[in-house]
């Protein structure tokens, strides 16, 4: 496997696909349920917020 300058290995260019957006979501918000940090009252917010970080981090690699 190649390695970029700062010595982490390369990622191939592949894109980031909605489906695998949604997954990394669904696991982060299940954890916040498990951990008592989500409450159905605070849900939208923090899915749509969450959502929105792991494809903003994912595709501008």
């Amino acid at each position: 496997m190649t390695e970029t300058k700062k010595g982490q290995p390369a990622m191939p260019n592949r894109p980031v696909t909605d489906e695998a957006v949604f997954k990394v979501t669904k696991e982060i918000v299940v954890k916040f349920i498990e951990v008592g940090r989500l409450t159905p009252a605070n849900f939208e917010e923090t899915y749509e917020r969450v959502f929105e970080t792991v494809k903003r981090s994912a595709r501008n690699l």
